[in-house]
C-alpha cells in the first residue's frame, strides 16, 4: 500500500472538478458541511480546529481529505476523502456537497477521481462507504458508481463496497 502522508500533497484534476487541499480562505464557504467525527462546526474557528485535526490525521497516515473545486469557477463545492485509517488495505471513502451544487455531477466526478487514486496510487484492495438508510441521494450515487450494499449496520447505517468497475451507464 502507498498511504499518506506523501512528500507532496496530491492535487488531482479531472474534466469537471479538481481535488486539492482545503485552505483557510475556503472554510467560510464550506462551514455548513464542516464536520469532524460527525460533529458539525458552527463557526469558522471551529472549522479551523477541525481542519487542523484533519491535517494531523493526514500526517499520521490515517486519512486524506480534499476540497472539491469546480474547474470552471474555481469555487469549492464540497469535500471528499478517505477516513478512519487504512486497516487491511481498505479505505472508507466519504463525501459532502454544498446544497446549491446538488444535481450537477460534481460529486460523481469527485468520487471517480478519488476512487481511481485509491485503487491506482494508494493501492487499496477495498474501497467502501457508509451512509444512512435515509440518505437516498448518497445511495443512488453509490449505486451509479458500482458500489454494492454489503451490510446493514447499527444506527440505520448502510455499508457499501466498490466492485472496482467504472460508473454504470444504464
Amino acid at each position: 500500500m502507498n498511504i499518506p502522508p506523501y512528500q507532496n500533497f496530491p492535487v488531482l484534476r479531472g474534466d469537471k472538478v479538481s481535488l486539492r487541499p482545503i485552505e483557510f480562505g475556503d472554510l467560510q464557504h464550506i462551514l455548513e458541511i464542516s464536520f469532524y467525527n460527525a460533529i458539525p462546526a458552527s463557526t469558522v474557528e471551529e472549522a479551523l480546529t477541525m481542519q487542523d485535526k484533519i491535517h494531523q490525521d493526514y500526517r499520521n497516515g490515517t486519512s486524506i481529505h480534499w476540497g472539491i473545486f469546480d474547474n470552471r469557477s474555481n469555487k469549492i463545492v464540497g469535500t471528499c476523502g478517505y477516513y478512519r485509517g487504512f486497516t487491511d488495505g481498505a479505505g472508507e471513502l466519504g463525501c459532502v456537497l454544498l446544497p446549491p451544487f446538488y444535481g450537477n455531477g460534481f460529486m460523481t466526478a469527485a468520487m471517480e477521481i478519488a476512487m481511481e487514486f485509491g485503487r491506482n496510487t494508494m493501492k487499496l484492495n477495498r474501497i467502501f462507504a457508509i451512509t444512512t438508510a435515509s440518505n437516498i441521494k448518497a445511495i443512488q450515487l453509490l449505486h451509479r458508481l458500482n458500489f454494492s450494499l454489503i451490510a446493514e449496520l447499527e444506527a440505520d447505517d448502510l455499508e457499501f463496497e466498490w466492485n472496482g468497475n467504472g460508473i454504470k451507464t444504464d
